[in-house]
């Protein structure tokens, strides 16, 4: 398991950015659940935050593409809203243990 931070450094309805292996991912706290995706967007191939480790639009329910509005659930990663609709940003299993969040394995870069 690789380490991404405290538990306590990832607040409910916040978001941060992370870099493993050389791949950048985004981790969001929603209803007490760690959810961590690659900071990648399926339409444009661009990172998704708007500010560093910002990710969350307005109201905090969605992650929402700086470059092009896109809205994706927090929960799944689908795209809802937007250019890429109903494809999905890649998912990293994480767990939440002795007060940590722990990706399950190391991201592996697409070839």
């Amino acid at each position: 398991m690789i380490p991404l931070c405290h538990s306590t450094e990832l607040p409910e309805g916040q978001s941060r950015s992370f870099t493993v292996n050389g791949l950048a991912l985004m981790a969001i706290r929603q209803h007490g659940l760690a959810h961590v995706y690659e900071n990648h967007c399926p339409h444009r191939g661009v990172r998704l935050d708007w500010q560093a480790g910002r990710f969350l639009d307005q109201s905090a329910s969605m992650i929402q593409c700086a470059h092009h509005g896109a809205l994706f659930l927090i929960e799944s990663g689908e795209c809802v809203a937007g250019p890429c609709s109903g494809d999905f940003l890649r998912q990293h299993p994480c767990i939440e243990h002795d007060g940590s969040i722990w990706l399950q394995s190391l991201p592996q870069r697409d070839s």
